[in-house]
């Protein structure tokens, strides 16, 4: 009966610590998260907007290359940082099938507004930027560029 009530006990606590955890890091059509849970992990920031054409035309290749590494997060952030409700009918028009930030990744990263678009960072396992993209990607540039940043 007592190591019954010590496992309850345990049990509980466990529920408690893992409610307790906190998703600081929003996300509109993905499941919010935490710089924690994103710990160890490579993580790829993509700023768009509806008005750049380069953007919209390397969108299906960043979902190309999102698919192709499972791995790793790959995140898209409107550079007009639009409320949810002006940025749902514009993910669903230019095909934004991948997570995208509602918290701004300068907060979190430490990253500056990009002054050219499309920009696409990439951010190692310990949350260190190790390169920064300036122009249109493919998902094979991307991957390239994947490849060389994690033999650093």
């Amino acid at each position: 009966m007592i190591q019954m009530k010590k496992l309850l006990i345990y049990f509980t606590c466990f529920l408690c610590l893992v409610g307790c955890q906190k998703n600081d890091i929003q996300v509109h059509n993905g499941e919010n998260t935490s710089l924690n849970k994103l710990d160890g992990s490579w993580v790829v920031i993509n700023y768009w907007a509806d008005w750049c054409p380069p953007c919209l035309k390397e969108m299906p290749e960043l979902v190309e290359f999102s698919n192709e590494n499972s791995d790793i997060n790959v995140f898209a952030f409107n550079f007009d940082q639009l409320d949810i409700a002006d940025l749902d009918p514009q993910i669903k028009r230019f095909g934004v099938d991948i997570p995208s930030l509602i918290s701004y990744p300068g907060e979190i990263w430490g990253i500056e507004s990009p002054q050219t678009l499309p920009a696409t960072y990439f951010i190692n396992e310990n949350g260190k930027v190790v390169k920064a993209l300036f122009k249109p990607q493919t998902s094979e540039t991307l991957n390239e560029v994947l490849s060389e940043v994690r033999n650093l």
